[in-house]
């Protein structure tokens, strides 16, 4: 049987050797079963608070990371990824406060259509994914965030997402907004709503989803 101080070295070691978050889960597999792996994460965050690298939770998953205060001098020197659209931007937003989302009610809120090829750009950087089809006339395609958006966004969890009087400090929005303008609480479950099935491989192949095409973006 391991100890606290070798389980806490394996899983610090499974976490180092991943480029992507790792999932308690995954960890969980390989310790022994008493083992309290959130609670390991949780000493080993501790351990690198005040290090040059920090242990990040990811949603149910957990990552090194660049400390906040030392980021600019690692992404100083790296190619700057291509600035997303206005309309990507705006995309994304009502996706990540407003999941589960059609494109239908994308266009609603926004006022015009939603190009295809603006969520292709989402989903080939993997901030956006396909969660299900609405039980709805038509059953349209239901979209959400994926964990790579949290973990590009340096967010723990959807709750994360700053609220209306953070956007206002950052002068994302003007301070002469109508009274009755709110931003919706994201969903906290990951899990389908009861209006919602799973989406299949059929239903990806149907919808021509797995060969997207591009078009010019609204």
């Amino acid at each position: 049987m391991e100890t606290a101080g070798e389980a806490e070295r394996i899983a610090e070691a499974l976490v180092f050797a991943s480029a992507q978050p790792v999932s308690e889960a995954f960890i969980a597999e390989r310790l022994p079963a008493e083992v309290d792996v959130h609670s390991i994460m949780l000493r080993l965050k501790d351990q690198y608070a005040h290090r040059g690298v920090n242990l990040v939770q990811v949603d149910d998953a957990w990552a090194f990371r660049t400390a906040a205060d030392l980021s600019f001098f690692i992404r100083r020197d790296e190619t700057e990824a291509k600035k997303l659209s206005r309309a990507a931007l705006e995309v994304l937003a009502i996706i990540a406060y407003h999941q589960p989302v059609t494109r239908a009610e994308i266009e609603d809120i926004r006022g015009v259509q939603t190009s295809r090829g603006t969520l292709d750009v989402l989903m080939e950087a993997g901030w956006v994914r396909f969660r299900g089809r609405r039980r709805t006339p038509g059953r349209p395609v239901t979209l959400g965030t994926t964990r790579d958006f949290l973990d590009h966004f340096g967010l723990e969890e959807l709750r994360d997402l700053p609220g209306i009087e953070e956007l206002k400090g950052a002068g994302l929005l003007s301070g002469r907004i109508p009274a009755n303008f709110n931003i919706p609480s994201p969903t906290m479950n990951d899990e389908l709503t009861e209006d919602e099935d799973p989406i299949t491989q059929l239903d990806l192949e149907e919808l021509g989803l797995l060969a997207p095409k591009g078009g010019p973006e609204e």
